[in-house]
């Protein structure tokens, strides 16, 4: 004679099954969002973004000094992530979708490291006299942050990334062409990006 069983959940109990559809739901809905791809990259504040950029290469062409010529295009980057800022945050509501998701969270999370190596490089390169590099310097690590962040974004993203660092690398070799540099990549780059982005992924 077998001893006393434990006692199982009847398989067909409404309570069990409730709790099995929701954690199979929880898991699909989090394997979704971890594969969804990060689509609230703006492309018309894109395209707001390069117009005041040939804005700020206007006027840093006219600056007297480096640190002129700095104050004006640190300005315009305060100006560009408010102006993204904004626009991912209108894009987002519109499609109804979290800005911070977990794809929004790992763009975030790839996009920002090479800013803050930017931002040290900066302060460097200025108290070495050597702020000719800066736009190189600017428009490659720009672009690789759009590049690591657009790995979680739709396609043309990192190939907008690869296009500024490819633009950064040749101002490197050719310090002299700066400010052409800085008007064709954060102007017209973002400009020609953006408006893929508006027309291709719903502005």
């Amino acid at each position: 004679m077998t001893g006393p069983q434990p006692l199982r959940p009847d398989p067909r109990d409404p309570a069990a099954l409730h709790d099995r559809a929701m954690d199979n739901l929880r898991f699909i809905r989090q394997t979704m969002e971890r594969a969804a791809a990060f689509t609230a990259v703006p492309g018309w504040g894109s395209v707001a973004v390069g117009l005041t950029a040939f804005a700020a290469a206007f006027l840093a062409a006219r600056q007297r000094s480096p640190l002129e010529w700095m104050a004006v295009w640190l300005a315009e980057a305060v100006l560009a992530l408010a102006l993204s800022g904004f626009a991912m945050a209108q894009k987002a509501h519109r499609s109804d979708s979290p800005l911070l998701s977990a794809s929004g969270r790992r763009f975030a999370l790839a996009f920002a490291p090479p800013l803050l190596a930017g931002a040290v490089l900066t302060l460097i390169l200025y108290r070495a006299g050597l702020t000719a590099d800066l736009a190189g310097v600017w428009l490659l690590l720009y672009g690789t942050g759009v590049a690591t962040g657009g790995a979680f974004s739709v396609r043309v993203v990192p190939v907008m990334g690869l296009s500024f660092m490819l633009l950064g690398a040749a101002a490197l070799f050719l310090p002299a062409w700066g400010d052409w540099a800085m008007a064709a990549g954060f102007g017209g780059l973002h400009v020609l990006f953006g408006l893929v982005i508006a027309w291709r992924y719903g502005g």
